[in-house]
């Protein structure tokens, strides 16, 4: 599958461009080379289509200037293939709010393009619109796995969102490669162990494990990973708040190191740390990481879902 096909797709079935609409391109230069793929992809299939490219943002949620969130308020269709990712800026929000169609590909490559963009967007709705459900209905999930992880999280009353790769109404956004459900859970009620061996954001693939040490719905204790405690540290103590609970449901994916791909793997479970302001919770801090798990078991109530990295509905 080619970098001009998986682009192709992004504007065909996942965003549903329109002859005629306004399609924009918001790319950072390290990616201009998928920025302006996807902006030719946009002018060959009849849009009216604007490419922004920009000098890379510092960190994940990073706000960008109003230039660019001005133009973002005016588009009807935007794909956002940056460095930092804007999944969680006000910018985004509000370009939602104002009707665009927003997906946003943070740190994307060209294999990551061609490898899971290309998958069965019906079948992956379907896993992730089940999953979203079960997540939903539930009081709280049970994580554990042979390596030592035995998390408790509460969801009692927070909403879980599917993220299927289609977004064709007004207002809808997620990010591609999509494959996904995912929760915030309460704030102040996770407990337990949460060891790492997947990848973690912005540090990638893990040679050793990381263990967190987890109270009150905060990582209290950090063991193996000085990087990831400094960024947190960074950002104050919330930043160490237990923000999100996610399932993998994208067949197609891999664990490369890359969490934009790493936390869509079918039969891999991510819990994140930081904001989940944009999740349906109450913490806004301007980072959020997520810790990506293989082969976990994960118990919904008393209902499991996954074991040991299996589908078990």
């Amino acid at each position: 599958m080619s970098l001009d096909k998986a682009s192709e797709i992004i504007w065909t079935e996942c965003m549903g461009l329109k002859k005629g609409e306004h399609a924009l391109v918001v790319c950072d230069t390290p990616l201009e080379k998928i920025g302006y793929n996807l902006f030719e992809k946009a002018v060959n299939l009849g849009s009216e289509a604007f490419l922004l490219e920009m000098t890379p943002l510092k960190i994940h949620g990073t706000e960008p200037k109003d230039l660019v969130v001005e133009a973002m308020k005016s588009a009807d269709v935007i794909v956002i293939p940056t460095s930092t990712s804007f999944t969680h800026t006000e910018a985004r929000k509000k370009a939602n709010a104002e009707g665009a169609r927003v997906s946003t590909l943070p740190a994307v490559t060209e294999d990551v393009m061609e490898r899971a963009i290309p998958v069965d967007y019906q079948k992956v709705r379907e896993r992730s619109e089940k999953i979203a459900e079960l997540l939903d209905s539930a009081d709280s999930a049970h994580l554990y796995t042979e390596k030592g992880t035995d998390l408790t999280l509460p969801l009692k009353g927070r909403e879980a969102i599917p993220d299927f790769g289609i977004y064709h109404n007004k207002g809808d956004f997620g990010n591609l490669p999509a494959g996904e459900a995912y929760i915030a859970p309460l704030e102040g009620g996770s407990e337990g162990r949460l060891v790492v061996d997947g990848s973690i954001a912005s540090i990638g693939k893990l040679k050793e494990v990381v263990t967190i040490t987890v109270k009150k719905g905060m990582a209290a204790k950090i063991e193996n990973c000085p990087e990831l405690e400094k960024k947190l540290d960074e950002h104050g103590k919330m930043a160490r708040n237990i923000a999100e609970l996610g399932v993998g449901t994208n067949d197609k994916a891999q664990v490369t190191g890359n969490v934009l791909e790493d936390e869509k793997v079918m039969g891999t479970v991510h819990v994140a740390v930081g904001n989940n302001a944009s999740l349906g919770g109450v913490v806004d801090v301007p980072i959020h990481l997520d810790c990506i798990i293989l082969n976990p078991t994960l118990e919904i109530d008393d209902e499991r879902i996954i074991e040991d990295g299996k589908w078990q509905v």
